[in-house]
């Protein structure tokens, strides 16, 4: 063995690291999906059915306000069931697609907005 081979055996086997395994790369990319899924798609899944059944559970007589912020009481609904009319006030009657719909509006009672604060 000559002089220049003996130094490039010398340094392989003592400046060089060993390569990362593909398991060892894999698992920061692994943690990450699983972080994102567990934060973001599965509470947004939640969310989605939970308006979808708000929707689905909707019916005559009930006072909603739309994402635009019109309030009415729905008087129908259209044959394939996309469509409510709303009566915003007398003799007024708009049709919006069911999911223009924000959600049954929460209505406080009178005598609750009247109590005090502390009581």
């Amino acid at each position: 063995m000559d002089f220049l081979s003996a130094g490039m055996l010398l340094a392989d086997a003592e400046g060089a690291a060993p390569a990362p395994s593909l398991p060892s790369l894999l698992m920061p990319m692994v943690l990450i999906v699983l972080v994102w899924y567990f934060l973001i798609l599965r509470p947004q899944g939640r969310e989605r059915k939970a308006r979808e059944l708000q929707l689905a559970n909707l019916k005559r007589n009930d006072r909603v306000v739309t994402y635009s912020g019109i309030i009415g009481t729905i008087t129908g609904f259209s044959d394939d069931n996309k469509e409510v009319t709303l009566r915003v006030d007398d003799n007024v009657k708009l049709r919006f697609l069911r999911s223009a719909i924000q959600g049954p509006l929460a209505e406080s009672s009178p005598t609750d907005a009247s109590k005090p604060a502390g009581s």
